[in-house]
C-alpha cells in the first residue's frame, strides 16, 4: 500500500519522446477513448440499423463539436478573467507560449457536451437521420471511452482529490489524496455503462431514453465524485460548497430526467 501512495513519485507521466516531442500518457489514454468509443458505437449503431458509414461521418462531426466545445468551455466555464480570449478566441488554441510549445491544456466535459449538441444537431439537420435512435447508440457508447480519459487524468496527475487519510490515498506534493480520478472513471464510465445497459436490455421501450438516461448518471456520478475531488483552485467552491462541475452537472441532471419523461409520454401517445 505504501508503493502505492508513492505511485507518482514513481511513475513518468511521458509515455515516451520521439524527435524530441514527449508523447503523455494522458494523450495514448486520449486517442485510446475514442478507438473505444468508436467501435462500441459501430457495434451498436449496427443493433439500431445504422451501418458503419453513418457512424464513421457522424464520428467525425460529434468529434470536431467535442474538441471545440471542450476547449471553448474551458475558458468560458473555467478561466475567471476570460475577456481576451472571449474577444481573441484563436488564442484558446495557440500551443506556444512564448515561442515555446507546450500543447493546448484545458478540456471542459461540459463545454464538449455543449459542442456536441450543436454538431449532432447539425448533422441531423443535414443528413435527416432518427436522432433519438442515434443518441441512444451514443448513450451505450460514450461512457466505454469516458473511462479510459479519467485513467488519462490520473496517469497525468492532473484533477486530482481532496486531503484524505484513507489508506488508499495517493500523495501529491506532500499531501495524501483521494484518487478521485479513479472513482470517476468507474462510477462515470463503467458503472454508468452497466447502468445504461441493463436498461437497455430490460426496459428499454422509448428511443432517446437512454441519451436521457445517460445525463442523468453522469450528472448524478459527477456529483457524487466531486465531494472527493479537489476544486479548480482558480474558482474554488462556487455556491456554499458547491463546485462548477456540481452546478453544471445539475443542469444534465435534469434534462435527463426531462428527456426520459417526455420520451416515455411521447411513447404512449
Amino acid at each position: 500500500m505504501e508503493y502505492w501512495q508513492h505511485i507518482y513519485e514513481h511513475f513518468n507521466p511521458i509515455a515516451f519522446t520521439i524527435f524530441g516531442f514527449k508523447v503523455h500518457w494522458y494523450a495514448l489514454m486520449y486517442i485510446t477513448a475514442l478507438v473505444v468509443g468508436y467501435f462500441a458505437a459501430v457495434k451498436f449503431g449496427e443493433k439500431f440499423g445504422f451501418d458503419r458509414k453513418t457512424i464513421d461521418e457522424y464520428f467525425v462531426w460529434a468529434e470536431i463539436g467535442i474538441i471545440l466545445g471542450a476547449r471553448i468551455g474551458y475558458f468560458i466555464f473555467y478561466v475567471p478573467d476570460n475577456g481576451y480570449y472571449l474577444t481573441h478566441p484563436w488564442e484558446m488554441f495557440n500551443p506556444f507560449v512564448n515561442g515555446k510549445l507546450v500543447g493546448i491544456r484545458g478540456m471542459s466535459y461540459h463545454g464538449a457536451v455543449i459542442g456536441f449538441i450543436i454538431a449532432t444537431l447539425l448533422y441531423w439537420k443535414i443528413k435527416k437521420i432518427d436522432l433519438w435512435k442515434l443518441m441512444d447508440v451514443v448513450a451505450l457508447s460514450v461512457p466505454l471511452g469516458y473511462f479510459f480519459g479519467r485513467i488519462g487524468n490520473f496517469l497525468n496527475q492532473e484533477l486530482y482529490g481532496r486531503a484524505t487519510d484513507v489508506a488508499w490515498g495517493i500523495y501529491v506534493n506532500g499531501i495524501l489524496r483521494h484518487p478521485s480520478q479513479l472513482y470517476e472513471a468507474f462510477f462515470e464510465g463503467v458503472f454508468s455503462f452497466v447502468i445504461i445497459y441493463l436498461w437497455y436490455k430490460k426496459i428499454y421501450k422509448c428511443k432517446g431514453e437512454l441519451i436521457g438516461l445517460y445525463l442523468l448518471t453522469y450528472g448524478f456520478f459527477r456529483t457524487l465524485c466531486e465531494r472527493w475531488r479537489e476544486p479548480d483552485p482558480q474558482l474554488g467552491f462556487i455556491i456554499d460548497h458547491l463546485t462548477m462541475g456540481q452546478i453544471l452537472s445539475f443542469f444534465m441532471i435534469i434534462g435527463g430526467i426531462s428527456i426520459i419523461y417526455f420520451r416515455r409520454k411521447l411513447c404512449k401517445n
